[in-house]
């Protein structure tokens, strides 16, 4: 599959830049066609398992069985092309996706065989205003703190298409980070940043100058065993329900001065205008609709709610209450 075929799927319908009406944007951009009215262009936006959601850690159950991530090819910068485009509603990061690309994901308990990354693309707000579409516990969602969110879409590799996967629960997995701002320099982010000048046109994409290890946008190792997954939808129409989202509990360091740098990116404008830059595109957060929400071993656990007991447990709790020990009750 070609990077572009891939990158014009997984984005949803495309804008045709400077005319927004029958096309999807952001109350920031134009009310009209804000959130509130995808549904209008993609029925699955009005429907259920939808993303972003607030994440209650209260509520949240821990499943021993989430392991860590396994990255495949993500500590060495592979050969490419890599596409960086400005669509208007947001920045993308599309890999080479063909048979030759080794950039995947295993483990955190997705189903076999490897998911492999496809693109990466941010949400973010505008000055002093949060724009992670995901929230820990609700105070991260409007913290100055966290400007950003980047999200990392993979593709089952037991699928033959993107078609095919959007027609599966588990057909796409996304990683969330939460992005947090210091006022250090950070290189991770440099590539990315400094070649956004060369897409300060709604539409224009360039191939990267030279890619660079997909591991230096991730925290250190340790952070990738600490996550929360549901199950939920694309949070960009058509919104399809076939995604398992993966949202990290750690957040990972971006200089403030590369925060301003997405903040100055111009949105969707007539031809020929200069349009106003893009803030606050991302999508309001939705119902769980009585969605389970797991945590791996390793998060926050003193609110984090523990997972429901297997059945053999169950049957040891029988036991317990006829007088059996309590070595009996915490014996596999």
């Amino acid at each position: 599959m070609a990077p572009g075929f891939a990158l014009a799927l997984l984005t949803g319908p495309l804008v045709v830049c400077g005319d927004t009406e029958g096309t999807r944007c952001y109350d920031s951009q134009d009310p009209k066609c804000g959130p509130t009215h995808w549904m209008e262009m993609a029925l699955a936006c009005g429907g259920p398992a939808q993303s972003p959601i607030n994440i209650d850690l209260h509520l949240v159950q821990q499943d021993p069985t989430l392991g860590p991530f396994i990255f495949q090819g993500y500590n060495s910068a592979p050969p490419g092309p890599w596409i960086l485009e400005n669509d208007g509603h947001t920045v993308l990061l599309c890999m080479d996706t063909g048979p030759q690309s080794r950039l995947g994901i295993q483990g955190a308990g997705l189903p076999l065989p490897a998911y492999r990354a496809l693109q990466l693309h941010f949400h973010w707000g505008g000055p002093g205003r949060g724009g992670s579409e995901h929230s820990l516990d609700g105070h991260w969602y409007l913290s100055r703190s966290v400007p950003l969110q980047m999200h990392v879409l993979h593709m089952s590799m037991r699928y033959q298409s993107l078609g095919e996967a959007r027609s599966h629960p588990d057909g796409l997995a996304l990683l969330a980070v939460l992005l947090v701002e210091q006022d250090t320099d950070k290189a991770n982010f440099s590539a990315l940043v400094s070649a956004q000048k060369n897409v300060s046109q709604c539409g224009v994409s360039v191939n990267l100058a030279s890619t660079f290890p997909r591991a230096s946008l991730l925290q250190d190792a340790s952070g990738l065993s600490r996550y929360h997954r549901y199950s939920g939808s694309l949070t960009t129409p058509g919104c399809q329900p076939a995604d398992v989202w993966m949202v990290l509990e750690d957040r990972v360091p971006i200089w403030r001065a590369q925060v301003a740098q997405f903040q100055t990116v111009p949105q969707a404008g007539l031809p020929g205008s200069n349009p106003a830059p893009l803030m606050e595109n991302f999508r309001p957060q939705q119902p769980l609709q009585g969605r389970r929400v797991l945590a791996s071993p390793s998060t926050s656990i003193s609110k984090a709610a523990s997972a429901p007991a297997p059945p053999l447990a169950s049957v040891h709790g029988v036991l317990l209450g006829l007088g059996l020990s309590l070595w009996l009750w915490q014996s596999p």
